[in-house]
């Protein structure tokens, strides 16, 4: 398989090292990227994803974080609540694989709908006066 078992000696750790550490290549498309690309793209295969752009509700997982992402809104992402609802309507058909969190939580997606409401508000308040 992809594992490679090496059995060192004591006399192995007694000459230095002479591998060479060969620097990223950032054009490597197979190389593991963080969020967001050099390109400025989002990076929906990265990990710290935690697979929320693929299954069910990806598409909208990917609308919402999008959206948020390339906000330019004062308050940003306040012009993301519709993606943002239709996310969590998906999340709610699915609660095995989208399990909801404690209502002691401080951050449950209520208080995020709250928020983004009322940030709304409050910009339609700003926009009127």
């Amino acid at each position: 398989g992809k594992d490679r078992i090496i059995f060192a000696t004591k006399e192995d750790h007694e000459t230095p090292s002479s591998a060479e550490l060969v620097a990223d290549d950032p054009d490597d498309p197979y190389e593991e990227q963080g969020l967001i690309l050099p390109n400025g793209d989002i990076n929906w295969n990265c990990p710290c994803l935690g697979g929320m752009a693929s299954g069910p509700c990806g598409e909208q997982f990917k609308s919402a974080f999008s959206c948020f992402h390339y906000s330019t809104e004062e308050i940003k992402g306040s012009d993301c609540v519709d993606q943002f609802r239709a996310m969590q309507e998906c999340m709610q058909k699915y609660p095995d694989l989208y399990p909801q969190e404690d209502e002691n939580d401080e951050k449950s997606s209520k208080d995020l709908e709250a928020a983004s409401m009322e940030a709304s508000a409050a910009k339609e308040e700003e926009g009127s006066s």
